[in-house]
């Protein structure tokens, strides 16, 4: 399966009022989601511990975790997506603590990323990075808000990027202003990872 769309990057009102326009278009395939899926699952799972030492009995974010990496190793893109990254949000709202929130919002963002779009949009990036910069927050907030921390963690998350998902990065605008702190662990990644190279 292959995902198109065209939008208009520039273009022109003639006299008779018709619109002309040069077409680009964002390509993604299902092996594209895949890949950004698992990384996006990686960088959750590595936070999974945060929220589960502040809610012990609560599975929901593991369980949105491992929808991902089911759609990532091959399985379908559906319910059991949606169910579990919806399941993950509430989950969030039950924490007792601003990083095990995070956490389960890095989870919910895992399974979102499935969801990818086609539209060259700067917001489209977030279902790309989004997991990885919530896991950042929540060892910063682990850490007493420590911004070494997140800056480690960030590194940690470019070595889990392959080729495949900076390429699709790539092919979207950079990261959108604002957000927060988690918008500016957005940011940084993007920019860190827009200037990975990898050998042929």
């Amino acid at each position: 399966m292959t995902l198109r769309l065209a939008t208009p990057t520039s273009f022109a009102i003639m006299e008779d009022g018709t619109v002309t326009g040069e077409v680009s278009e964002i390509v993604l395939s299902k092996q594209d989601l895949r890949e950004v899926t698992g990384f996006a699952a990686a960088c959750a799972e590595s936070v999974l511990k945060v929220f589960e030492g502040d809610q012990p009995g609560d599975s929901r974010p593991r369980d949105a975790v491992r929808a991902a990496w089911e759609f990532a190793g091959g399985g379908e893109r559906g319910k059991s997506l949606r169910d579990t990254a919806s399941a993950a949000l509430k989950a969030a709202k039950s924490a007792d603590t601003a990083a095990a929130r995070e956490a389960a919002w890095a989870a919910m963002s895992a399974a979102g990323a499935a969801y990818l779009h086609p539209l060259a949009k700067a917001t489209q990036v977030k279902h790309i990075l989004g997991a990885g910069a919530y896991a950042a927050r929540a060892a910063e907030l682990v850490a007493d808000d420590d911004r070494g921390v997140g800056a480690e963690h960030l590194a940690q998350t470019l070595r889990r990027a392959t080729p495949v998902v900076v390429d699709v990065l790539k092919r979207f605008p950079a990261a959108p202003g604002g957000g927060g702190r988690v918008g500016e662990l957005i940011r940084a990644l993007d920019a860190d990872l827009r200037s990975l190279t990898f050998a042929e």
